[in-house]
Parts: C-alpha cells; structure tokens; sequence
C-alpha cells in the first residue's frame, strides 16, 4: 500500500471518528423530517402539473369530439344541397378532426396513467414520511432517555452515599432523642395532676360508700342503739380519711417541688 493511501485512509478515518462526536442524532433526525415535508409541496406542484395536462386534454378531446359530429352535419347538408364542392371542403377537415381526434385520445389516456401513478406515488411518498417521522420521533425519545440515564449515571458515579448516609443517622438519632424527651415531659406533667385526681376521686368514693351503708343500717334497724356512736365513728373514720388523702396530697406536692 502506498503513502498517499496510508494518509488518505488515516485521514478519513480521522474525519469520521471527530463526525461521530460531534454530530447529533437527534438534530440529524430532525432535520431529516424538515428535508422529506420540504419535498412534499414541489411534489404536489409535479402532480398538479400532471393532472393540468390529463384535463387540458380532455377538453381538447370534448372540442374535437364537437367539430366531428358538427364537420358530419354540415357535410350532410351540403350533399343534399348538391354542393359537393362545399362537402369535399368540409370531408377534409372532418378527416383532421378525426386524426386530432385520435392522437389526442391516446394521449389523454397516458396522461391519465401518469396522473394516477404521480397520485399514487404522492401518496406513497405521504406514507412513507409519516412512517419515517414516526420512527425518527421514537429514535429521538430514545436518545433524549439515553441522555438521561448517562447524566444520572454520571450523578451516581460522584455521588458517595456513604458521608451522606451517616449525617442522616446522626439527625435521626437526635431527633429521636428530642421526640423521646418531649413525651417523657408531658407524661410527668400529666401524670402528677392525674393522680391528684384520682385520688381525691378514690377518697370521695370512699365517703360516699360509708354514708350509703351506714343509710342501710339505719334502714334494717341495725343502728338503734348505738346509732350515734355508730354515726360519731363513721364520722371520724370520714376524718381520718380526709386528713389521709389531704397528706397525699401535700406528699405529692413536695415531691413534684
């Protein structure tokens, strides 16, 4: 292999591999699509061509048709009339008509083939774009997808998730931390006033029990003879149990203070 080869193919192998990065498929597809609906108007301007001829033809037919059939009538009434050089005059013509009339019948016929064969190829060349920009819009999806996935594959490749995770742990944990010491102090505050409660509430049951048996002896006539000193050691028992639950109460309190 000679020199000027070795160069010439280092070259266009040089050229090709710079076209390949810099080029972008998806300016290319779509400049692609802009190129085939570019040719659909000059397209339609070559079959608007043809079909002007098919129908000029055809007018010209209908014309020759009319001289024929006139040129025949006036042919007729000139033999009657017995003026045959007048007929012999309108014969010639008739035989020009009718030649004009053949030629352009058969050219009207193969305008006609190639009106219907340009429609047909308009057509064809219709399908045949909507097909390729359909594909063209699909291979563009997919470029713009492919662009993508490398963009997050080149995130992911710079992205250490490890640092990052362990900050997260340490947030977790603290807040976790605050959260479990906010519960603990509504807990106590609640706790405290609840108990405050429920005592005063056990104490008033209690009081309330006493009085009601004590209204059940009376009505037996279980408390006739010793109904005050039952009354007076009812009472006393409703004392001590005031002052007991008064002494929890101041219990708590010191506690909570």
């Amino acid at each position: 292999m000679g020199l000027w080869m070795r160069i010439k193919r280092l070259f266009f192998a040089g050229t090709g591999a710079a076209l390949d990065k810099v080029e972008n498929p998806e300016m290319v597809l779509q400049q692609t699509i802009r190129d085939m609906r570019d040719r659909v108007p000059d397209l339609n301007n070559s079959v608007a061509q043809v079909m002007a001829t098919e129908r000029m033809l055809a007018k010209n037919k209908e014309r020759l048709s009319e001289q024929v059939v006139d040129l025949d009538s006036k042919i007729k009434a000139s033999v009657k009339l017995g003026r045959d050089d007048i007929a012999t005059a309108y014969i010639g013509q008739l035989q020009q008509a009718q030649l004009d009339l053949g030629k352009t019948s058969a050219q009207l016929e193969h305008a006609a083939n190639a009106s219907q064969q340009a429609l047909k190829a308009r057509d064809n060349y219709v399908l045949q774009m909507q097909k390729r920009s359909a594909e063209a819009m699909q291979l563009i999806s997919a470029s713009k997808q492919a662009k993508l996935q490398e963009q997050l594959a080149q995130t992911m490749e710079t992205f250490n998730i490890g640092d990052d995770a362990s900050t997260f742990n340490e947030m977790r944990e603290k807040i976790d931390r605050r959260v479990a010491a906010a519960e603990a102090k509504l807990q106590l505050g609640t706790s405290s006033v609840d108990q405050k409660m429920q005592d005063i509430e056990r104490e008033a049951m209690d009081i309330q029990l006493q009085d009601k048996l004590l209204e059940y002896k009376q009505q037996m006539g279980l408390l006739e003879s010793g109904s005050n000193s039952s009354g007076k050691q009812i009472a006393a028992n409703s004392e001590a149990s005031d002052e007991v639950t008064l002494d929890r109460v101041s219990l708590n309190e010191e506690k909570e203070s």
